[in-house]
């Protein structure tokens, strides 16, 4: 269920393990209680939940990534920065990802990022007057979990709203594609897509494909896209 919110409006968003995404602020309050203190919105759009009310946010037609705690992203390494790097996610400030924020790095033994290379993180920090902190680890365990350096492969560009939809473990494209020939792909709430297939024409199937559904360029159903797929080369 969703339903239109405006900037500053109350959100009665509730749950011991509340996690904020983007367009919604919760402010200080003097009493310590986390129920006491106050959610609202800062920007126009839809107002969207998780099955068990445990993920809040909104969407919106919004172009420019907003970092959010816990959200994965897909980022490219602009260069170093004293024991970590500067990684582009498209958000207003570039993100940092520490050397160490890797499943089994130490000062002596961690990964060796160049300028260019493609890495699936975690926001771990995300505040308004600081810069985005990333990490290559699963918060809980602690292990990779699929995060870390993104090898060969190719990133679509696509709409915040489709990053969301494709997250969706009930969305249909990407088990569909997956059924029809072999695919990895990992999915960035920044509106970035890394895809890998074996052959060119795949890929290319691939990147048609989410373009199809993404709303802002059409939004395809399933039958359509079944109809559209059949058309392709591949």
């Amino acid at each position: 269920m969703t339903s239109t919110i405006l900037p500053g409006e109350h959100v009665p968003a509730q749950h011991v393990n509340l996690k904020l995404g983007p367009g919604l602020l919760q402010l200080p309050a003097h009493r310590t209680s986390a129920k006491d203190q106050p959610i609202i919105s800062t920007r126009a759009g839809e107002l969207h939940h998780s099955a068990n009310n445990s993920r809040w946010w909104i969407e919106g037609n919004a172009r420019r990534y907003v970092p959010a705690p816990q959200e994965s992203v897909i980022g490219v390494v602009h260069g170093r920065s004293g024991e970590g790097y500067r990684v582009d996610i498209g958000s207003a400030h570039p993100a940092i990802l520490d050397g160490l924020a890797f499943e089994g790095a130490t000062k002596r033994s961690k990964p060796n990022l160049k300028v260019g290379a493609l890495v699936y993180a975690r926001v771990s920090l995300a505040h308004k007057d600081m810069e985005p902190e990333l990490e290559c680890f699963d918060a809980q365990t602690h292990k990779a979990e699929g995060f870390g350096e993104l090898t060969g492969g190719f990133v679509v560009q696509c709409s915040l709203r489709t990053s969301r939809l494709l997250l969706d473990s009930k969305h249909f494209l990407l088990p569909f594609l997956g059924s029809r020939f072999p695919l990895e792909a990992a999915v960035g709430m920044n509106g970035r897509i890394w895809v890998s297939a074996k052959e060119v024409k795949q890929t290319i199937a691939v990147i048609r494909c989410i373009e199809a559904v993404d709303p802002d360029g059409g939004g395809m159903d399933e039958a359509g896209i079944k109809k559209f797929f059949s058309k392709l080369e591949v």
